[in-house]
């Protein structure tokens, strides 16, 4: 198989070339800088993580597709990407990130022209903005488009949902490890070293975030902290795992519990989130608002008395991402307008943190929209998770 290497058919990368073009017409663009990874993968396959120090994309109205980078990325780039209009900034003092960018533009003849620009990006941090809207100043109109590309990747590919699927299978074999390794007296450490090889030996991508795994006190956090210990008895054990196939990430939730003894008001909680995640599960359906699928959560944690313990989010929409973080916008909180279509995927966690009792709990899958009930992709036990 040639370079570069491409997880997708060339058609489906021409296919969505063609609606970003269509796009920046609609908005009366002539070009849009592309900063973020997860959209420059999505365009034409770009694997890196070398986006962290510096790499820019540019699609222009008719066509031109270019990449300004380091020579750090020249494999990568060879490797990976559709793009052959490559264009290096040198790594040198004196010599601004945004002088390649504006030679780049200038060769392509934006000068004058309106162009877009990505603002919520790891991509572009705020000292490259700067210097870029600097350099740029006068020279061309920057008008900010940083949900041209994201919106259109919220509706996933039937090729896309399939890496989706195939993460969610290693995802429950990552799930049903990390259960059956968990016990009184156990390292967290070992824990999941169990876990990431169950991920390498899949052939998965090992998460875009570090995995919250946490007990006692620390399971309160739902993040990932430096520092691990060993699993008590009568203990809690929160887990949210996630991996991914061709950077296409799901997750899953759920909280362990140690014996010999199991505090009752564990178990209510448990109850709490499995009835909210079947009710949200059963919401996500086309033509609803996450702010309306925000309500039911919130209003099936009510019925047993826990709104008070409930978060103000309850998931968010997954895709291909790159470190150092899953998720993506948009989120599932009170009032979003967000419409749900058929083939948006979604993590939905039903969480409970009871500060006053220092009890938590947590339930949580992905899952495909479709025209009926949900494709649940991950899957948690709907019993408690007792181990002793």
């Amino acid at each position: 198989m040639p370079k570069p290497y491409l997880h997708f058919s060339r058609e489906e990368f021409a296919d969505r070339q063609a609606r970003v073009l269509r796009a920046l017409d609609e908005r009366g663009l002539d070009g849009l800088l592309v900063s973020r990874i997860e959209d420059q993968y999505w365009l034409c396959g770009l694997d890196t993580c070398g986006f962290v120090i510096f790499h820019m994309m540019f699609i222009g109205r008719d066509g031109q597709l270019t990449h300004v980078t380091r020579t750090a990325d020249l494999a990568s780039i060879d490797y990976s990407s559709l793009c052959e209009d490559v264009r290096v900034w040198e790594d040198a003092e004196g010599n601004p990130k945004s002088k390649a960018i504006k030679d780049m533009l200038a060769s392509h003849g934006m000068q004058g022209k309106r162009i877009g620009i990505q603002l919520d990006s790891f991509g572009l941090l705020p000292n490259l903005y700067l210097e870029l809207r600097d350099a740029l100043d006068g020279w061309c109109e920057i008008v900010e488009a940083s949900d041209l590309i994201r919106v259109m990747r919220l509706v996933k590919s039937p090729q896309e949902l399939e890496y989706h699927r195939r993460a969610g299978e290693v995802l429950d074999r990552v799930c049903a490890r990390a259960i059956e390794t968990t016990r009184p007296g156990v390292d967290e450490g070992f824990v999941l070293g169990q876990v990431y090889q169950v991920m390498w030996e899949s052939g998965a991508d090992i998460p875009a975030s570090r995995l919250p795994m946490g007990h006692g006190e620390k399971a309160m956090n739902v993040r990932y902290g430096t520092g691990r210990g060993r699993v008590g008895e009568n203990d809690q054990v929160t887990f949210e795992m996630g991996d991914a196939w061709r950077h296409y990430h799901v997750a899953d939730m759920f909280t362990v519990l140690t014996g010999p003894r199991v505090d009752p008001r564990h178990l209510r909680m448990h109850a709490a989130c499995v009835e909210a995640l079947a009710a949200v599960q059963d919401a996500l359906r086309p033509g609803r608002t996450l702010g309306e699928v925000y309500d039911i959560h919130l209003a099936a944690f009510g019925r047993h008395g826990y709104e008070r313990a409930a978060l103000k989010a309850c998931g968010y929409t997954m895709g291909a991402t790159f470190p150092p973080s899953w998720m993506e916008m948009p989120m599932i909180y009170r009032g979003n307008p967000a419409v749900l279509e058929e083939n948006m995927v979604f993590f939905t966690h039903m969480i409970l943190s009871d500060f006053e009792t220092g009890l938590t709990m947590s339930l949580g899958e992905t899952s495909i929209v479709t025209a009926g009930r949900p494709e649940v992709v991950t899957h948690v036990p709907r019993e408690p998770i007792v181990r002793e």
